[in-house]
């Protein structure tokens, strides 16, 4: 039955006709296939779900995510992401373009920035309304950071309070109109002849590209298998991201990494799957227990998240004080959890 492939006739009349399908591994919000037509084309079938989701709120992911794609597939040259062939809103059934992945390789980081930069330069303030917003780190984030530094007993510099509402403020999505994927893990990024395409763009939405930029630094929030990325790749893949975004809208990349990666640390919601993001504070579970998420617990996460925003705002005009006191952060962890270690590095990605 989950080999059934849900084509009504309008898909049948555009597409063709499905010869075999082989359901293939997908998040519970969606079903996917591999569809081998009776004219013996390849092609990608993604239905999206309800998940316990209201009917209504699986109808907004369907939108959403065929929004993402039609936008990406702007791209001249090389394209970003596979091409939407059809679509059928009332069964959110979308068919795709199928992309043959070469496979892992070592060497994947600056294909991966650069797609990564022309997916983000594709739009700008003309697309205004045509995805929501980025949803960035709020209030009750800083006040919760503030409250797990109280719990550690890890003292509060004086001006903490007033660099956190300055950064909120400063990452504002409102300015920016980047098309950002949402979800830029490794497995969300395909590696084929054309270059790197990105896939699932259920959570694509318009804000400032440093945000993705920032998972190189800050550990792949978002993804179940967060890794560490060390100093020359890194330096690497921001020169081939910065690059590529000059070249193609003429500007240097607005705003700052820094402020990117410590809206990141922020957020306790970064520390788990999606499923979990939204139910209760998750800052708040670090002093109590750890968790996992993949192969990596949180307060592994978390200590990583707290170093780099420490490194990086050791002469930071708007966050020495937030530095400060993630440096504290991270030594308290540690001597409190000797056993914890460090994100797997870069060259160890799972596929």
């Amino acid at each position: 039955m989950m080999n059934r492939v849900p084509f009504n006739e309008a898909l049948l009349a555009t597409v063709g006709t499905p010869q075999r399908a082989t359901l293939l591994d997908s998040s519970p919000r969606s079903r996917v296939w591999r569809v081998r037509l009776a004219d013996r084309r390849l092609v990608i079938v993604k239905q999206i779900t309800d998940d316990g989701d209201t009917d209504a709120d699986a109808h907004t992911r369907f939108a959403r995510e065929v929004a993402g794609l039609r936008l990406a597939g702007r791209a001249s040259g090389p394209a970003v992401a596979p091409v939407v062939l059809a679509t059928d809103l009332p069964s959110r059934v979308m068919v795709l373009e199928y992309l043959e992945d070469l496979g892992r390789t070592d060497d994947w980081m600056s294909g991966y920035a650069e797609s990564l930069a022309r997916l983000h330069a594709l739009t700008g303030p003309a697309d205004a309304g045509a995805l929501p917003v980025w949803s960035g780190p709020t209030a009750a984030d800083a006040e919760s950071f503030l409250t797990l530094a109280r719990a550690l007993d890890v003292p509060v510099p004086s001006a903490v309070s007033d660099e956190l509402a300055g950064l909120l403020d400063r990452l504002d999505p409102a300015p920016h109109h980047a098309l950002l994927h949402g979800d830029p893990c490794p497995g969300n990024d395909l590696r084929t002849a054309d270059g790197v395409r990105f896939v699932d763009f259920e959570r694509a939405s318009l804000g400032n590209g440093l945000v993705e930029l920032a998972y190189f630094r800050i550990g792949f929030p978002t993804c179940w298998c967060a890794m560490s990325v060390t100093a020359a790749p890194l330096t690497e893949v921001e020169d081939v991201y910065r690059t590529t975004w000059r070249g193609l809208t003429g500007k240097d990349v607005p705003g700052d990494l820094a402020d990117a990666c410590a809206g990141w640390l922020i957020q306790g919601d970064a520390l788990v799957e999606r499923a979990h993001r939204g139910t209760v504070d998750q800052l708040a579970r670090v002093p109590v227990e750890d968790f996992a998420w993949g192969y990596v617990s949180a307060r592994e996460r978390l200590v990583h998240r707290l170093s780099v925003v420490a490194d990086m705002t050791r002469a930071h005009d708007h966050l020495h004080a937030v530095g400060r006191l993630s440096s504290a952060l991270a030594d308290r962890l540690l001597a409190r959890w000797s056993n914890l270690r460090p994100l797997p590095t870069h060259d160890t990605r799972p596929w």
